[in-house]
């Protein structure tokens, strides 16, 4: 297809979203919902502007997909505002880990008995449908990192660090059906696919966020030098770190995410607002733009700014170049007869007790209990675990029938849980309101 009737499409498709983004956050709507009925459109259901096979294509797939998840990744770094050892993840600490872990092992015991598939197989279906969604979750995510809503601060901190802690269970599936290597009595598994690959990633992420951060603002405030090209801050900084974390055999996602998270906390004593209510245009004041930015009042301040405005348009990117991509690979894959009482079981049953159970003792409000376990939304992270998955050897048959569940999952969730979303949130928001009065 010619390049203008692509340059036609996607330009419309853009504009529209542009439009009408701010009637989508009133109405029971996502602009992932949007994407997927377009990526449909344009798939081989409808126009065949593109044809997204994952079982020829996963390579590339599985790069488009790890490149949306880390940008987003290093966003909600960069929304939340404490340090790890600060008391508030507690609670996202226990859904990414105590509550992901059950996860995993109710789906795998529900593929061994309810879908006929070997337990390596079942543990990878757990390890693919376990992690919630940092990209398609945004609106239940923090907006800035001042917010300390437990509701929005758990859910952002889950989808942060799931998509990393669920790797080890992605390897021990595929070290079950023969694909990876788990070491004798499974000792490579625990020492390096668990305890470095964890820690490691944390640790490279965290010490290369802080570093970076530091050197910036040194730079700046002593030398009125490293000014401008925070765009290339931020994607080096993602890229650096993922690099070192993957070359050191430790998980780049949790290294990216503990880099943004670092860098959010590289500030002196101001905050972000700080900053003047309304900064100038770069094209229009420059000067003044670089004295805020060299100021030693307002320069981590103004890093912040600069780098988070960024990253967040590179999300929404990421977002609709994978959703687009989902919604064109439907009908490559025929959804299972399975999927209509597993993916119910999975929302309703699964989640629900997985939460309930991770969660016992923790101080959370009955409403925020109620939306944890409702806003488990899968998305992109999934699509990343599935294609890593092919690319490394998955047989063709297993192959096709985890590609029909992740795909019908991940498109019940965008569906659903955009539709409640909107009304659900709002109505939180107004309880809350209701019981600070």
């Amino acid at each position: 297809m010619s390049f203008a009737v692509w340059a036609l499409v996607i330009g419309a498709l853009l504009i529209t979203v542009a439009l009408s983004g701010s009637l989508l956050k009133r109405l029971p709507l996502s602009t992932a919902m949007l994407y997927l009925a377009a990526g449909y459109g344009l798939g081989p259901a409808g126009w065949g502007l593109m044809a997204p096979d994952p079982l020829s294509q996963p390579v590339i797939l599985e790069r488009m997909s790890e490149v949306a998840v880390l940008i987003s990744l290093f966003a909600a770094g960069l929304k939340l505002g404490v340090p790890l050892s600060d008391r508030r993840w507690h609670l996202p600490i226990r859904l990414a880990f105590v509550s992901m872990a059950l996860t995993v092992t109710f789906i795998a015991i529900i593929g061994v008995l309810g879908l006929g598939l070997s337990f390596g197989a079942a543990v990878l279906l757990g390890a693919i449908l376990a992690p919630t969604d940092p990209v398609l979750a945004s609106d239940v995510q923090v907006e800035e990192a001042s917010d300390r809503d437990r509701l929005r601060f758990g859910l952002t901190g889950e989808g942060s660090l799931n998509d990393g802690t669920a790797f080890p269970f992605a390897l021990l599936g595929l070290g079950l059906l023969g694909l990876h290597d788990l070491g004798t009595n499974g000792w490579h598994w625990i020492a390096v696919d668990v305890l470095w690959g964890i820690a490691g990633g944390l640790s490279v992420g965290g010490g290369l966020g802080t570093l970076i951060g530091k050197l910036v603002v040194y730079l700046r405030i002593h030398h009125k030098e490293a000014v401008g090209l925070d765009e290339f801050l931020a994607l080096g900084l993602i890229a650096l770190a993922y690099g070192v974390a993957l070359l050191s055999h430790a998980y780049g996602f949790l290294a990216v995410f503990a880099a943004g998270l670092a860098l959010q906390r590289v500030k002196g004593q101001p905050e972000e607002n700080s900053l003047p209510a309304v900064l100038p245009h770069p094209m229009d004041n420059k000067k003044a733009l670089e004295a805020l930015a060299t100021d030693p009042e307002h320069a981590s301040a103004y890093m912040m700014h600069a780098v988070r405005g960024f990253n967040a348009q590179l999300e929404r990117i990421g977002e609709l170049t994978v959703v687009l991509v989902v919604g064109a690979m439907l009908p490559f894959t025929a959804i299972p007869a399975s999927a209509a009482w597993f993916i119910p079981l999975l929302f309703v049953v699964i989640r629900p007790i997985s939460i309930w159970l991770g969660l016992i003792g923790a101080h959370v409000s009955r409403d925020q209990h109620i939306l944890i376990s409702w806003f488990g939304i899968r998305g992109i992270g999934s699509i990343y675990y599935l294609m890593y998955a092919i690319h490394h050897g998955l047989p063709r048959p297993l192959a096709e029938q985890t590609i029909a569940l992740t795909l019908a999952t991940v498109v019940v969730s965008i569906v659903v849980h955009g539709i409640s979303v909107t009304p659900l949130m709002n109505l939180y928001s107004k309880r809350k309101a209701r019981r600070v009065r």
